[in-house]
């Protein structure tokens, strides 16, 4: 395990003390190591972003090792009730941890989060500080239409109004997890979205990443990771 003290970060990454989570402090440690590993739990939506994240940090001269335990449809309960999941975040040796929630859970009612997806943020994001590692979360970005399949929860959705729930969503998951930081690629989908130049980046289902989508999400995480 990796103890690691991040300068200014307020808090001893070895189960010492903690303070909120800082993104300069996590750029100050990626500079300092030679070649920073990163795991992405998740789901489909993350099943091709650790190859676009070293190709894309090979634009900022950064070599980086990024690994990913996805599997199709999971959630962060599923991930965080199995062996696998854990044992990966145990064994890495990681850096810095991603953590992507299902597609539509953090845009649900609060009731509904606080039972479904805060407990096991919570419970992930210990496991990854107790082995040194920083934890992110991947706000991911609303469906090009809306959610219409909970068109009853969420009638005449959008996909403006989903990502304002997702936003909400992944910042009190952050919250909650004492501070830990967001990567807001919903948010720059949501930038695209409004100049126009969006719907690029959606598969031809509406949800899931196109091939552009893929490499904007990453080119996101490595401006995050490692600075413009």
């Amino acid at each position: 395990m990796k103890a690691v003290a991040i300068a200014g970060a307020g808090f001893l990454l070895a189960g010492v003390s903690f303070a909120e989570d800082r993104q300069d402090a996590l750029q100050a440690r990626l500079r300092n190591v030679e070649e920073p590993r990163i795991l992405f739990v998740g789901n489909s939506y993350s099943f091709k972003l650790p190859g676009a994240l070293v190709r894309v940090a090979r634009e900022v001269k950064r070599k980086v090792i990024v690994e990913g335990v996805t599997k199709g449809g999971w959630t962060l309960q599923k991930h965080a009730a199995s062996k696998e999941t854990l044992a990966r975040i145990r064994g890495g040796e990681w850096d810095v941890v991603v953590l992507q929630e299902q597609s539509q859970l953090p845009a649900f009612n609060k009731e509904h989060r606080n039972r479904k997806m805060i407990p096991p943020a919570q419970a992930l994001v210990a496991e990854i500080r107790k082995m040194g590692a920083v934890p992110v979360f991947f706000q991911t970005w609303g469906r090009r239409d809306g959610d219409h399949k909970n068109v009853e929860a969420f009638p005449k959705d959008t996909f403006e109004k989903m990502q304002h729930r997702l936003v909400i969503g992944y910042r009190e998951a952050a919250a909650a997890a004492e501070g830990a930081l967001v990567v807001p690629v919903g948010e720059a989908w949501a930038r695209e979205m409004k100049e126009g130049t969006g719907k690029r980046l959606f598969g031809k289902d509406g949800s899931h990443p196109s091939a552009a989508g893929v490499n904007f999400s990453a080119g996101v995480f490595k401006n995050f990771f490692f600075g413009e």
